[in-house]
């Protein structure tokens, strides 16, 4: 876990620390509501089966460059060609590193993006429905996507892609609105309804 100790060279400001986004790390951190006692229940990476093209991207490349010596006077070719599969996996490798979906005690978000950041909130009360879907290779490689419905009719939080034991997120997201007393809550507001 990370410390949240602040540095006497971090700015602040309402008692927060103010720091610069990072391009290595999401920092999910930063997004927390610390005062309001929020605190992170799962944090959630993309399933490594995202990393097979990336990867074959980056080794391409490598060969590519290697190959360099057999290709005589067009030489630049497969320099230039492998440089480019090279760094293009490496950035589409760090993309997918930098994307987190989090499940804290208050809602779920996601934080993606390297250059620019995208963070995507959800409340918990708003979520009514969370589907799970499984291809049969993910069914193989237990990875699936993750589906949430809401009562609002545009939002920034739909589909989660590529989640590592789908099923158990699920109920990790079903525990933490329970505990929340969320459901409870919306079947005694139903019943004082009619």
């Amino acid at each position: 876990m990370r410390s949240s100790v602040s540095s006497p060279h971090s700015p602040r400001v309402d008692g927060r620390d103010v720091r610069r986004t990072s391009f290595f790390d999401p920092d999910i951190d930063r997004h927390l509501l610390r005062s309001e006692g929020e605190y992170v229940v799962d944090e959630v990476v993309k399933h490594p089966v995202t990393m097979v093209w990336p990867v074959a991207q980056v080794f391409l490349g490598i060969v590519l460059v290697l190959s360099m010596a057999w290709f005589f006077e067009i030489w630049l070719l497969p320099l230039v060609g492998g440089l480019f599969l090279a760094g293009r996996g490496t950035y589409q490798a760090h993309e997918r590193f930098m994307d987190r979906f989090v499940i804290t005690n208050m809602r779920v978000f996601r934080v993606n993006g390297v250059f620019q950041r995208h963070v995507a909130t959800m409340p918990l009360a708003r979520i009514l429905d969370v589907s799970v879907y499984q291809p049969f290779i993910g069914n193989i490689l237990n990875y699936g996507h993750l589906t949430f419905e809401s009562a609002a009719q545009d939002q920034g939080l739909r589909e989660i892609r590529f989640v590592g034991d789908p099923n158990a997120r699920d109920l990790t997201i079903q525990r933490v609105i329970q505990r929340a007393g969320i459901r409870a809550m919306a079947g005694r507001e139903e019943d004082d309804g009619t």
